[in-house]
């Protein structure tokens, strides 16, 4: 199993970027950024200082949006990173939940992702593309063996279809294993079903995970309060696909929907950062279930449950008290008994 580190890009960027060292030295292959430009700084300016500062860390965002850059500036800045570093970013693409709505904007269609995937990853080969103005155009500098993966971002009905359709990797923002099992599983039989082989779609579960030192009810109370907002965050995707689908439709499980029923409202002056005000409906069953809390071996029992359920890599989201500490447990302990 592969392993990634998330982080956002708060300023100062050099803390990030020395996070991302950190977590190439503890075994970590890849390092993800928040992108939503006003809530924090421009993550592809800082991939540039991460890929000069590591040497096999592969980068990107998890996720970028086809809506607040054009698919070409999108496509020639992963390109360019990959002419100057060799073939290391990954371009996460999602409706874009704080990115657009921050803005004034609601996420984008499926059919838009659908465009912007195909443009993104033809001209990252230098193949050529329509970027939606009726021109084809490609970037005559990219070198033979260059290439983006794109990996989509999904939790409805629809998105795991065209996931399994049209993605190079499919990225789910939550640990929950029956629920994985459930996504997954929807993922690849669409990908069957579209003559590809399964699995040729990387599996990304994405998460937060708090190392205790013990599972007393005083340890596991404080990484409850660390990862609560996880819930909350997870609860933005979740309230739209209630509001298309209907709640205890059979379109989207009830594992899924029912914990948002007390969710009142959302402000993203606090988006994905613990102590987060408006994800207090959010109960603990809920922050066990969608990220990894308790002691490095109740982690690794979880990832390898994880693992058989056929994820390629488990991406950390890391933003709480012990960013360092549990980087280094993961790299230590944890990343060594999964991979042994």
């Amino acid at each position: 199993m592969d392993f990634g580190l998330v982080l956002q890009t708060d300023p100062p960027a050099s803390r990030v970027v020395e996070l991302m060292q950190r977590a190439e030295r503890n075994g970590f292959s890849h390092g993800w950024t928040f992108d939503s430009a006003v809530l924090w700084q421009e993550p592809f300016v800082i991939y540039s200082q991460i890929l000069a500062r590591t040497s096999t860390l592969k980068i990107g965002p998890m996720v970028t949006n086809p809506g607040t850059r054009t698919w070409e500036v999108t496509a020639s800045t992963f390109a360019t990173l990959n002419d100057m570093f060799g073939n290391r970013t990954v371009c996460g693409i999602g409706r874009g939940d704080s990115a657009m709505r921050v803005a004034g904007r609601r996420p984008n269609t499926l059919a838009r992702i659908s465009g912007a995937m195909k443009v993104i990853r033809a001209l990252g080969r230098g193949e050529e593309a329509d970027p939606g103005g009726g021109t084809a155009v490609r970037f005559p500098w990219v070198k033979p063996g260059a290439e983006v993966p794109v990996w989509m971002a999904a939790y409805g009905p629809r998105a795991l279809k065209m996931t399994g359709e049209e993605a190079d990797g499919f990225i789910l923002q939550l640990a929950d294993p029956y629920l994985t099992e459930y996504m997954v599983k929807a993922v690849r039989d669409a990908a069957e079903a579209a003559g590809r082989d399964p699995s040729e779609v990387t599996v990304c579960v994405a998460a937060p995970a708090y190392v205790t030192d013990d599972d007393s009810p005083a340890a596991l109370a404080h990484a409850h309060e660390q990862c609560r907002w996880f819930g909350g965050m997870v609860g933005n995707h979740v309230a739209d696909l209630v509001a298309k689908y209907g709640a205890r439709t059979g379109a989207v499980p009830g594992e899924l929907t029912d914990y948002i029923k007390a969710r009142q409202g959302y402000d993203y002056a606090h988006h994905g950062r613990s102590g987060n005000p408006d994800t207090q409906f959010v109960p603990d069953e809920i922050v066990d279930r969608f990220c990894l809390i308790g002691t490095a071996d109740q982690h690794i029992e979880k990832l390898n449950a994880l693992r058989a359920l056929g994820v390629d890599q488990f991406a950390l989201y890391d933003m709480h008290d012990a960013q360092e500490a549990v980087i280094d447990l993961y790299g230590t302990k944890i990343i060594p008994a999964v991979n042994a």
